[in-house]
């Protein structure tokens, strides 16, 4: 799954690889490492306006649902299922880039992962790409805000990441970035699963009293 980003980029990086700007320059904060579970704010590029940054918050929420409690669930869908699910069937459509410079992920060393050794996972020809996002708009009840969130889809891993994902072997949609349009113009869901793929590097990232695997 996906549940750990990074984007650090520099800001002008960032709309120069997407050739967008940001709508609000001063909100971006780069970030080393981005827990979705904190259901942070991050950039992206919706289908509504590929031109703009904007932000975005991490852990769609249906419209039909009373309160900000499902995020928890809703970081990433499954690009497989996605539109059968409650959560996200109404949302498939609603196409956005995630932009990020990495992710991570975490090997089991044992049977029960009591022992992990956390990976960074980045492009091999992009210094900033985009995860394939699903997006859509929720009202609070009690104050009527409009909240903008998304999920991250992810498939089936690939060699790489079944050798470090290897309890549950899936990874994001990182998309080619001549795929990023065919995405945001809704491109149906099933050209974006595996075996659609993107090279990918995989570093050992050092944890205090964390055994260290080999790198790939």
């Amino acid at each position: 799954m996906c549940y750990r980003t990074k984007l650090n980029s520099k800001l002008q990086e960032i709309e120069s690889s997407f050739e967008a700007v940001f709508i609000d320059p001063d909100s971006y904060i780069p970030k080393e490492e981005i827990n979705g579970f904190a259901h942070h704010e991050t950039p992206v590029i919706t289908d509504e306006n590929p031109q703009e940054i904007t932000l975005s918050k991490w852990g769609l929420i249906p419209f039909w649902a009373k309160s900000t409690e499902i995020q928890k669930s809703t970081l990433n869908a499954k690009i497989e299922t996605a539109q059968e699910k409650p959560s996200f069937q109404k949302a498939v459509n609603n196409r956005c880039l995630v932009i990020a410079d990495g992710y991570y992920e975490w090997q089991w060393l044992d049977a029960k992962g009591g022992i992990k050794q956390k990976y960074l996972i980045r492009t091999k020809d992009q210094s900033v790409f985009a995860f394939a996002g699903i997006y859509s708009y929720w009202k609070e009840p009690a104050t009527n805000y409009l909240h903008h969130t998304y999920s991250i889809l992810t498939t089936e891993a690939n060699e790489l990441m079944s050798r470090i994902h290897n309890n549950k072997r899936r990874m994001p949609v990182v998309l080619e970035k001549r795929d990023q349009r065919k995405w945001l113009d809704g491109t149906d869901l099933s050209k974006f699963a595996f075996p659609y793929e993107v090279a990918l590097t995989a570093t050992p990232v050092d944890e205090p009293g964390k055994q260290q695997a080999l790198n790939f």
